[in-house]
């Protein structure tokens, strides 16, 4: 069963037959008895002949009697197998064994045929596959512990009362979340959830604000709205620190339709079933109507639907935009790579223009200043690029959102990236942020920045949202150390992996993707660490592909199996600080990273006070850390200019040789802000081809073909130069690749053969399909 297992459905309470590749085999030392522990058993016959003893065990391994038997006992094909190699080379190995093996190998040995046959010596195999396989002496236990298929009586606390379920739904800028807040600051106590640290924030300040004294709980921070520290009523916190014992008037669960998130939902599963509140409003797209209604079934409990419709029109143009010089005032060009906003907003400076930069990695102080300075009318930035990072959790005045691209990066279940469109759900999330309600724009409009991409957007906008279809689900802590008494010597990584392969969840349910847990898992497995330590390092908030991150939460754990707490100080020599502010995209990046290993140290300081100390010294450095990552944002084109400049030896540039116009890598915090996990994909523009380049998704993707076509060109170094000098921009580029096409297709060059007309004209005719 692979670690990303989606809906592994109960099937009537038939137990699934386990994957035993994930069964660890528990090495055994041969016996070797000494002076004082003579060999009974050869006392007792004689020494046993092994060449004689090899042949009897290869004779007892074939008969299919035997192998029945094993199968009986839980030991399939693949266990049986290591079971007895294991076995063979125990008794091999071995200079004694117990009495009764060695009289049982004697007779068996000595052709005694009244006295032994080989399939005496099952008992003993299966006493020794069951030392090396402890689990298979406890799989209905095992399965017991795994049962997921009735995630509603997980609470008793929520299954005692009954709630009242409102279900506001309609799409982005309906003010179906507006509703339910307001009667959240009515009620007498209130708890909001919400996907981001920034939403939870906002809802904090709008609480206080409106004089209703509400707390903030993060992953990384507590915040009191009474000065003697006592709990208020009323709390915002991102859904994961939601507490399910804690009695409230009111819960509001926003962006319920992320309970399908293949890593997150788990979260959303448990507030949604195990909140005490007497109302529970939850808000989101109308496509998670029927699974929340089917869900509230289960427990008992009605659903009341209150349908919003936009609350400004929004406007799909007729025209792309085709080139940066027809940028207006209140334009956000979304783009789904660090790289691209790089190159955008480079280009768009070039034309004297200003433009505000926000994209996942950037800390939540730095997003609200830049969102702040593009929606300010008196600042001269009135352009905003930045990634999907916009979708959620920032109030923006947007007039028109640009798609510069509509295909970006997934990885699928096997963990390979593929290229695929855009989502209708993803697509509008995005396209509603224009023409915000209350906004100085009265109508929202979208289009794309590429003639192409036009009448694909329109096709994705219209299609309907797919039905939510399943709620993720995630293993307890709880459930995982009974796993660890039953199975003590495996690892982490393994618990869980076996976990999922012996989980059964109802249709309604899938278990959420644990890769991220087993990559900590296995970076940190060599560490001495109690099982509820090394669980809680595991759920740590980070991105594994920001490998300073990764090392650091390794130092992390290793002083903290030596008991020796983690200082301020300490913290200050492992990351250099105090940082100066980033001459170039290398420092910019680097100094992201920093401030999610401050995150990190926050988030551990909560989880274990007395190793990780000096939280309050750690929140003052952090914040001085985000005013230097805004001074970098701020000139973010001289750093990018600094980046390409061939005088700054050692420094990645900015765009690759192989460069695609419109390369899309996914910016890994869009979706997980809550955890402070940033991405460092940030200095390769490449598209990694090979991996890439298949579409999974029918409809065409005009980087593929495009990618093909500049091969010849596009990889030159002069192209490159020209690019990197800034003689040469990315909007030039395409239209000289227009041209060639056309003139190449029309034959005005006089260098292309008939064959290779025709194969010009194919890949045309592959792009307009």
């Amino acid at each position: 069963s692979s670690s990303s297992s989606s809906a592994s459905s109960g099937d009537g309470g038939a137990s699934r037959a386990p994957d035993t590749s994930l069964f660890v085999p528990v090495p055994l030392k041969p016996g070797h008895g000494g002076a004082a522990e003579e060999d009974v058993g050869a006392e007792l016959t004689r020494p046993l002949d092994k060449g004689e003893v090899l042949k009897n065990l290869n004779k007892f391994y074939k008969r299919k009697e035997i192998q029945r038997l094993g199968a009986e006992n839980g030991l399939d094909a693949r266990l049986f197998h290591q079971a007895f190699i294991s076995f063979r080379k125990y008794i091999m190995e071995s200079s004694s064994v117990s009495a009764d093996l060695h009289i049982i190998l004697n007779d068996i040995c000595c052709g005694f045929v009244l006295l032994g046959h080989v399939d005496d010596l099952f008992p003993f195999f299966l006493r020794h596959a069951k030392q090396i396989f402890p689990m298979l002496d406890c799989m209905d236990d095992l399965r017991k512990i795994s049962d997921l298929r009735l995630p509603p009586n997980w609470y008793p606390d929520a299954r005692a009362i009954q709630r009242k379920i409102i279900f506001h739904a309609g799409p982005t800028n309906s003010g179906k979340t507006y509703h339910a807040i307001q009667r959240f600051l009515a009620a007498k106590s209130g708890i909001y959830c919400g996907p981001l640290k920034l939403l939870a924030h906002e809802i904090f300040q709008k609480s206080n604000d409106a004089n209703v004294p509400c707390d903030l709980v993060t992953g990384e921070e507590r915040v009191f709205a009474n000065e003697d520290a006592r709990q208020a009523p009323h709390v915002a916190c991102t859904i994961e620190m939601c507490s399910s014992n804690t009695p409230y008037e009111v819960a509001v669960i926003d962006e319920i339709q992320m309970i399908r998130d293949p890593a997150r939902g788990w979260a959303w599963t448990r507030a949604l079933l195990g909140l005490c509140a007497e109302e529970i409003h939850v808000c989101g797209e109308p496509a998670a109507i029927d699974l929340v209604t089917e869900l509230m079934y289960t427990t008992g409990e009605e659903v009341e639907v209150r349908n919003y419709k936009r609350l400004t029109p929004l406007t799909v143009l007729d025209n792309a935009l085709e080139s940066l010089d027809n940028l207006r005032p209140g334009d956000c060009i979304v783009c789904f790579s660090k790289n691209d906003i790089y190159s955008v907003s480079r280009q768009i400076e070039a034309r004297g223009l200003e433009c505000a930069v926000i994209y996942g990695s950037l800390p939540p102080g730095t997003k609200l200043e830049q969102a702040k300075k593009f929606n300010d009318p008196d600042d001269p930035c009135k352009i905003l690029v930045a990634t999907d990072a916009i979708g959620m959790g920032l109030n923006l005045c947007i007039r028109r959102i640009i798609f510069n691209s509509i295909v970006k990066p997934t990885v699928n279940e096997k963990g390979e990236k593929e290229i695929d469109s855009i989502t209708t759900s993803q697509a509008l999330q995005i396209a509603g942020r224009a023409g915000r309600f209350g906004s100085s724009f009265k109508q929202g409009e979208v289009t794309t920045m590429h003639r192409d991409d036009l009448a694909q957007l329109k096709e994705i906008l219209s299609d309907a949202v797919p039905s939510v279809k399943a709620a993720g689900l995630h293993p307890t802590p709880e459930q995982i150390e009974m796993f660890a008494y039953h199975l003590p010597d495996a690892t982490l990584s393994n618990l869980i992996d076996i976990f999922v392969s012996l989980s059964q969840v109802d249709g309604m349910y899938f278990v959420c993707n644990i890769d991220d847990f087993k990559f900590l898992a296995d970076m940190i497995q060599h560490i001495p660490l109690n099982l509820r330590s090394r669980y809680v390092f595991c759920t740590a908030p980070l991105n594994r592909k920001e490998p300073f991150v990764c090392t650091t939460l390794l130092k992390f754990a290793r002083q903290f199996s030596r008991n020796e707490p983690l200082t301020f100080d300490w913290l200050c020599r492992h990351t250099k600080w105090p940082l100066a502010a980033p001459k170039n995209i290398k420092e910019l990046v680097h100094l992201e990273a920093v401030h999610d290993v401050f995150d990190l140290y926050l988030w551990l300081s909560y989880r274990f006070p007395d190793m990780f100390p000096d939280a309050v010294l750690v929140r003052d450095i952090q914040k001085k850390l985000d005013d230097i990552i805004q001074i970098g944002v701020c000139n973010i084109t001289k750093l990018i200019r600094a980046s390409q400049s061939a005088a700054a030896p050692g420094t990645a540039e900015v765009v690759s040789e192989d460069f695609p116009l419109s390369s899309t890598q996914k910016d890994a915090r869009v979706v997980s802000d809550h955890h402070g996990a940033a991405s460092t994909e940030a200095l390769s523009i490449a598209v990694e081809a090979a991996g890439l380049r298949r579409a999974k998704n029918s409809r065409p993707s005009r980087l593929g073909s495009r990618q093909e076509d500049l091969k010849s060109y596009g990889r030159g170094s002069l192209a490159n130069r020209l690019l990197r000098e800034g003689l040469l921009t990315q909007e030039m580029l395409r239209q000289l690749e227009s041209e060639w096409q056309d003139q190449h297709r029309n034959g005005r060059y006089g260098f292309g053969s008939k064959r290779d007309d025709q194969h010009s004209s194919k890949e045309t005719r592959k792009k307009r399909k």
